[in-house]
């Protein structure tokens, strides 16, 4: 029995997501982050003042707040970021990259762009742009 056109477009979805993160996890790896710990730096980098809220964080990261919590701990101990309170309501945590985060973001994201580069090597730019506009009609 054939398997309709969804099921086949969502397992070919899911299968190029597990080869992409295979890939970037290896080569994110040589730089010491995992790619959770690479999408955390890369908000933190692209914010204002390169500070968010933890519940922010939580939310880009796709995490719960004891998730994020779990994640930021060690990357706290190792220098890459800081907590510090809002100033304008010291209940509120932020969490800030250090320079020392901001340099190794800078350094994992030419390997993210690398591995990337890579990935789409197969498709025209053509192609590429297509893929794009598709994932965005998806939700993407």
């Amino acid at each position: 029995m054939t398997q309709p056109i969804t099921a086949s477009i969502a397992l070919a979805i899911t299968e190029i997501h597990s080869q992409l993160q295979r890939s970037l996890a290896g080569r994110l790896s040589l730089h010491g982050i995992s790619f959770s710990e690479f999408l955390v730096l890369r908000q933190l980098a692209k914010a204002e003042g390169n500070k968010l809220r933890r519940i922010d964080l939580a939310q880009g990261a796709g995490l719960s707040a004891s998730g994020i919590t779990r994640l930021l701990n060690p990357m706290e101990k190792i220098g890459l970021v800081e907590k510090e309170a809002a100033s304008r309501d010291a209940r509120v945590s932020l969490v800030a990259l250090t320079p020392a985060g901001a340099k190794i973001f800078a350094e994992a994201e030419v390997s993210f762009q690398q591995v990337a580069d890579e990935f789409m090597s197969r498709l025209s730019e053509q192609e590429q742009q297509l893929w794009l506009s598709l994932l965005h009609k998806l939700g993407a």
